[in-house]
């Protein structure tokens, strides 16, 4: 921040995140996203640490919330409910344990409690004698809403604590504070409910966890899937630690979140931070960091305050999942069956640490249903490792500008008209000769799933098919070095690498033909359960729809499919230039020389292995007559569990499954464990 700063660009800031504050608290109706108006916060109070005769009372770093809605009858607090300073990197988690040391040495033996900072609303629970009275927003953080009715709805509130009989002690007066939010499935589901009914769909659960909230009707917030997790005491609190009142809590008949933890210094607290990134990835509810407090709460409380924080406690903020960012196209792809989908072209914004320029579109239905027009300003979402996505339009404030999609009626790629296929939601080229087809058909055929040939990326498939030396899978198999040392960055030995690789795909067996030649609706799955009903590529393509379908598992749509896929005369000349070719695998029919001591049973794999690979271990299993699945379910029979496993572990657990390492898993093919 420069020494010199204009005042007037400090007002308008101030006035910038008044407003936002007032969109997200009081509205429950967001225009940006939480990471930007934390980084505007942040430069505000850069500019008043520089300046402190400009902080007035109105100033978004004095309040830790908004103004009561007028629609609600007032609750004073009977204590302040206060915001937490942000951390937002390690460093800045150092210097506050440093700061607060300072004050207080106790600090320095003092152990921490690490939670999770939900995203939800903050909701104030009264209870007297033990008995549920009023329910309360934070508001200001001194007087809030009395949302009482609607609090009373949500299943996981106790009315009456505790809620098994005990001899726990009760204080005549209780206020515990909790957070009020809608689970990630749960979201998902009413969404799809009002999708269905053609209401409005809501954007992320926090938005609609705190709408419900503050609807008028509680028949309506009866409806609707909230739930809550406590995490401290406002007033009464017999407790003299956090653990301790985490735990007292739950003995009361509050949920509490599972994932806390006691770290008992720094060192050990920095690291469990670092954990919790990944945590975040497997947990069913949304949370945008981890809160950090000090255990002792004696300590905590004489610590006091900077401004409106308390010292005692601090947020880490994670890297944002959502953005808000400018619409500046849509562009179109042609996939490797014809399908014609959209992608987002964006101004480039960072989510969490990574610089997005284009972002998933779905499909050109869900372009109309969200109204998104060119020039929108548009919530877009990267969780973990998932291409970032559009959530939908920032449609408050329009300018008038944008620009209402409309479909491309013709292909980008061949220029040929595009087709809907009636009861599916994309757009199809359905061109056999279409270039971009030609090179994605190509890219499945290679890929390490199909026929696995390596050193043959979509870059050299493009030149191969811009150079005309290949028009489909099978001319793979004509290639000369002197064909290939003429590309760009092609020398002999990388040509003869290639060849090489080409060569021994041949060996390849059945099911990763079937697999490579990209008929609609047959993956690895299906392919594999085609190798072992047909001896060859002619057995299949001359079988009819009724023995296709009589397969577990395939309905008449796949059938179809796969009866059409050969009934194209250029699939048919690939299917005879590959026997020519001698790309002709043989499935082994019948053969007794595989024990199958795994027949039937089937086997979900998650976390990371040390003796396979993901596709070699699922390769493993199936050649002992064992099924691999991608979901845990009661049907699963066995969860094979390596490092790091997450969610699929613990509701294994949960249905009573058996969990295998490796180890055990070769053991039980080997026949040696029953």
């Amino acid at each position: 921040m420069e020494d010199h700063i204009n005042y007037q660009d400090y007002l308008s800031l101030k006035d910038t995140l008044n407003f936002h504050n007032y969109r997200y608290h009081v509205l429950d109706d967001p225009v940006i996203s939480d990471g930007e108006f934390d980084r505007m916060l942040m430069n505000l109070r850069e500019m008043e640490d520089q300046h402190p005769e400009w902080v007035t009372a109105d100033s978004p770093t004095q309040r830790s919330g908004a103004a009561p809605a007028d629609r609600f009858a007032r609750v004073s607090h009977p204590e302040p409910i206060l915001s937490l300073a942000n951390a937002f990197d390690e460093q800045d988690l150092v210097d506050w344990v440093t700061r607060i040391t300072k004050i207080d040495e106790r600090v320095a033996s003092s152990s921490f409690v690490l939670e999770p900072k939900i995203d939800g609303l903050t909701v104030i629970l009264h209870y007297e004698k033990g008995l549920f009275i009023r329910g309360a927003t934070r508001g200001d953080g001194v007087v809030g809403e009395d949302i009482t009715q609607n609090i009373r709805t949500i299943a996981s509130v106790p009315l009456k604590v505790p809620v098994e009989q005990s001899d726990l002690p009760i204080p005549d007066y209780l206020v515990i504070r909790a957070e009020a939010f809608i689970s990630i499935p749960d979201f998902e589901r009413l969404n799809q409910v009002f999708l269905e009914s053609g209401e409005k769909t809501y954007q992320n659960p926090r938005n609609t966890a705190a709408g419900s909230l503050r609807l008028l009707d509680s028949t309506i917030v009866a409806t609707r899937p909230l739930r809550i997790l406590a995490y401290a005491i406002v007033s009464g609190n017999p407790k003299n630690t956090q653990w301790e009142t985490l735990e007292y809590l739950h003995q009361l008949g509050f949920p509490t979140p599972k994932i806390t933890e006691q770290c008992a210094d720094l060192k050990a607290m920095l690291a469990c931070t670092e954990k919790w990134r990944k945590v975040r990835e497997e947990l069913d509810y949304e949370i945008d960091g981890v809160v950090i407090k000090l255990n002792d709460l004696k300590i905590a409380e004489e610590l006091g305050f900077v401004g409106k924080d308390p010292r005692g406690a601090i947020a880490l903020k994670f890297p944002a999942q959502e953005v808000t960012t400018t619409l500046n196209d849509i562009g179109v792809q042609v996939g490797r069956t014809g399908v014609i989908t959209p992608y987002a072209v964006l101004e480039p914004v960072e989510i969490s640490g990574v610089t997005v320029r284009q972002a998933t579109l779905h499909n050109f239905d869900f372009i109309a249903e969200k109204d998104i027009r060119l020039g929108d300003r548009v919530l877009v979402k990267r969780a973990g490792e998932v291409i970032p996505y559009i959530i939908g339009p920032i449609i408050d404030i329009r300018s008038g500008t944008e620009q209402p999609y409309v479909p491309p009626a013709f292909c980008p790629s061949c220029g040929e008209p595009v087709e809907e296929i009636e009861s599916e939601v994309a757009l199809y080229c359905v061109n056999n000769a279409c270039p971009a087809q030609i090179i994605r058909n190509i890219e499945h055929f290679v890929s390490r799933g199909a026929m696995d040939i390596v050193g043959l990326g979509i870059r050299i498939v493009e030149q191969l098919v811009e150079a005309e030396l290949i028009q489909d899978v099978a001319d793979l198999y004509t290639l000369k070095k002197e064909d290939l040392i003429n590309l760009e960055k092609f020398a002999e030995k990388k040509a003869e690498n290639l060849l090489a690789s080409i060569k021994a795909s041949k060996s390849m067996p059945l099911h990763r033909l079937i697999n490579g030649l990209g008929i609609h609706g047959v993956g690895e799955v299906a392919a594999e359960q085609l190798a072992a009903h047909f001896s060859d590529l002619d057995a299949l393509s001359s079988a009819p729809t009724e023995m296709i379908e009589a397969i577990e598992g395939f309905g008449p749509n796949t059938a179809a499919s796969i009866r059409k896929w050969f009934a194209i005369d250029r699939n048919a000349e690939i299917v005879e230039k590959l026997k020519k070719f001698d790309v002709w695998p043989q499935a082994a029919m019948n053969s007794q020389n595989v024990s199958k001591v795994l027949d039937g049973k089937r086997f979900v794999v998650t976390g990371t292995l040390s003796k396979f690979s993901r596709d070699e271990v699922k390769d493993f299993i199936k050649s002992f007559g064992g099924k691999v699945s991608d979901s845990v379910s009661s049907k699963t029979d066995f969860l094979v569990a390596g490092d790091n496993a997450g969610s699929k572990l613990e509701k294994a657990r949960e249905l009573g499954i058996e969990i295998l390492t490796e180890q055990d898993l070769i053991k039980i093919s080997k026949g040696e464990v029953n």
